[in-house]
C-alpha cells in the first residue's frame, strides 16, 4: 500500500488551520492550537493512533474554544479521510476501552464512509480546562463528519474532568490504530465501496 498521508487547511474569519497527518507513523506529534488542554489531547490521539500529526490553528480563543476546536476537528478529519483514500485493505473497524485513573471511557470506530456521533457524556463535569465540556461533543462531532466515520464515544465513569476527556482521546487513537490497519487488499464492506 502506498503511504497514507493527508493535508487540509482552512481559514476563515475566526480561525487559520492546518494539518498533515501520516497513518503509518510513529506517533510524532508537533500540535499548536494556543489552547494547551487541546494540544495535549491532539499529541496522545496521535500517539495512540500511531499517526504522525502536524497541527496548527490560530484562533479566536479571547472568545473561547469553541471555534478553534470545531475547524481543527473539521481540518483533522478531512486530513484523515484523504489520507484513507477508497479505504480499501484496512480493518475499517476498531474497539478501544481505556482507563485513566478512576476514569474510563470506551471508543468504538468504523470508517464507514457514514458519518454518524453517539457520545455519552452523562458523567463529565460542567467545565473542563477552562472550557464548557459541550467543546468536546462539538469537537468529534465535527470530526466524524469530516471523516466520515461512525464513532461512539462511551464515559463509563470517572469524576475529573481531564483523567476522562484524556481517557476518550486515548481510547479513540487506539480504535483509529486498529480500524486503519492494513488488513488486506478488498474494501471492507459487501457493498464493495465505502464511499
Amino acid at each position: 500500500m502506498n503511504e497514507r498521508f493527508g493535508a487540509y487547511s482552512r481559514e476563515t474569519g475566526e480561525t487559520r488551520v492546518a494539518v498533515e497527518i501520516g497513518l503509518d507513523g510513529s506517533g510524532a506529534a508537533a500540535v499548536d492550537t494556543g489552547y494547551g488542554f487541546a494540544d495535549h489531547m491532539l499529541n496522545l490521539l496521535a500517539f495512540w493512533a500511531g499517526f504522525d500529526l502536524k497541527l496548527t490553528c490560530r484562533g479566536d480563543l479571547e472568545v473561547d474554544a469553541h471555534h478553534s476546536l470545531e475547524d481543527v476537528a473539521i481540518c483533522l478529519g478531512e486530513a484523515l479521510r484523504q489520507a484513507l483514500g477508497d479505504r480499501a485493505g484496512i480493518a475499517r473497524v476498531g474497539v478501544a476501552k481505556v482507563p485513566m485513573d478512576e476514569a474510563l471511557c470506551e471508543a468504538v470506530v468504523d470508517l464507514s464512509g457514514r458519518a454518524y456521533l453517539v457520545y455519552r457524556e452523562n458523567v463529565l463535569p460542567p467545565v473542563i480546562a477552562g472550557e464548557e465540556k459541550d467543546v468536546w461533543r462539538e469537537f468529534f462531532k465535527a470530526f466524524c463528519h469530516a471523516a466520515r466515520a461512525n464513532v461512539h464515544i462511551h464515559y463509563e465513569y470517572g469524576q475529573n474532568g481531564h483523567h476522562l476527556v484524556e481517557a476518550a482521546f486515548k481510547a479513540l487513537g487506539l480504535a483509529l490504530r486498529r480500524a486503519t490497519a492494513v488488513d488486506g487488499a478488498r474494501v471492507p464492506s459487501t457493498k464493495g465501496s465505502l464511499d
